[in-house]
């Protein structure tokens, strides 16, 4: 079942994606996380909307399903990249929860001087089923509900590495944390580690990977998390990226996220200074596959 929460003449509602479009399932419950809750209750209902003549999605706008996490916690790097990398330990950060914004909307640049760079991160992301208490590997489908796409908007340069080795604000900027369009639940996922996870930016495929390259996979991460927060229904995980598709954001541009099985998230750029960097795929500190790398640098859908 996919999961939606969208605007139609002038009400915004969390509905089912039917087909072509979306069915309101504002008489069950007020918004995503409720039906998160109490999911085992209204399985059977939602399911019969799915039955009901759908709205055209091009007549409504989707909106960010969770509009505010109450947590959303980051994996960092978390890729092989083709094994071109070291064995690293598992850690995580959190971002502002207040960066999100959903489909058709727009990342703002900010105004700031910082001598940063701005770039995408595509991610796979877990929505949760809380409160959690420490879960151990094997029971990590008791907490993850569903998934959704992530972009991790990251600025990068000296700005980022000024405060130690990692900054959380160059993460946290408003609008630096696109999430949908929709979440997708569990049992339709059949192996959260086997999906294909690409992104474009105007036309130009930048990231491209499969989620079997996670160095610490799903159990793992939600056992870590777990151990160490509670996290709430409708709360989210990030799951990292391969970093050998990363690329400059800049004004006037359109991403495209798109994972297979949970759907196409579009979001806009705009950045009031006009900033400019080269186009295409960056290799920076972060890519360490000249390959893959110049695959990518070849031109729109990687061709």
């Amino acid at each position: 079942m996919k999961l939606a929460l969208f605007e139609h003449e002038g009400r915004t509602e969390p509905g089912v994606l039917a087909g072509d479009g979306v069915v309101s399932v504002a008489h069950l419950a007020e918004s995503i996380p409720a039906i998160i809750d109490d999911y085992d209750r209204l399985r059977d209902g939602l399911l019969a909307c799915t039955e009901r003549s759908p709205i055209p999605l091009d007549a409504v706008a989707l909106r960010a399903p969770i509009p505010r996490p109450r947590t959303i916690l980051c994996a960092i790097a978390n890729y092989w990249e083709h094994a071109q990398r070291e064995p690293r330990p598992l850690h995580m950060y959190v971002k502002n929860p207040d960066a999100v914004i959903g489909p058709g909307e727009t990342i703002e640049l900010p105004m700031t001087e910082d001598p940063w760079i701005f770039m995408h991160e595509a991610e796979l992301a877990l929505v949760f089923r809380g409160p959690t208490t420490p879960t151990p590997p094997e029971r990590w489908q008791d907490v993850v509900f569903g998934y959704t796409c992530l972009i991790d908007v990251s600025a990068r340069g000296h700005g980022r590495t000024s405060w130690g080795d990692f900054s959380w604000l160059g993460k946290s900027f408003d609008t630096f944390c696109p999430i949908g369009p929709c979440i997708v639940t569990a049992d339709e996922i059949p192996d959260p580690n086997d999906l294909h996870v690409r992104m474009w930016n105007d036309g130009q495929l930048r990231h491209d990977y499969n989620t079997d390259d996670m160095e610490h996979r799903v159990p793992e991460l939600v056992a870590w998390a777990t151990a160490r927060v509670t996290l709430r229904s409708g709360d989210l995980m990030a799951c990292g990226t391969n970093h050998e598709g990363l690329g400059p954001l800049q004004d006037g541009e359109t991403v495209v996220q798109e994972i297979a099985g949970i759907g196409s998230l579009t979001v806009r750029v705009r950045d009031p200074r006009h900033r400019t960097w080269d186009r295409g795929v960056y290799m920076g500190a972060d890519s360490t596959n000249p390959a893959a790398v110049a695959r990518r640098q070849a031109g729109p859908e990687g061709g």
